[in-house]
């Protein structure tokens, strides 16, 4: 036995006579959830950028360190000489 909460496409689209009030939720609700998404996605982007220039700029200090250090050994190096 099957027994169908709507008999046709209109009864279910008009819920009762609810549909506006029922449709415009499920829109909301809707709307809402994809505006999340787009914000976290958007969110993840933005954080991934920020990682990645926090990582050259600590490579480049990395780099500058060590140029700066090759210098003092090699006077060290003439000192003691």
């Amino acid at each position: 036995m099957s027994s169908a909460a709507f008999n046709s496409w209109s009864d279910f689209f008009a819920m009762g006579g609810y549909g506006f009030y029922v449709w415009l939720a499920v829109a909301v609700t809707l709307l809402s959830l994809l505006g999340l998404l787009t914000h976290t996605l958007w969110q993840r982007k933005q954080l991934l950028v920020e990682i990645r220039r926090q990582a050259a700029r600590e490579q480049r200090i990395r780099q500058s360190n060590q140029k700066m250090a090759v210098p003092q050994s090699a006077n060290r190096q003439e000192k003691s000489l």
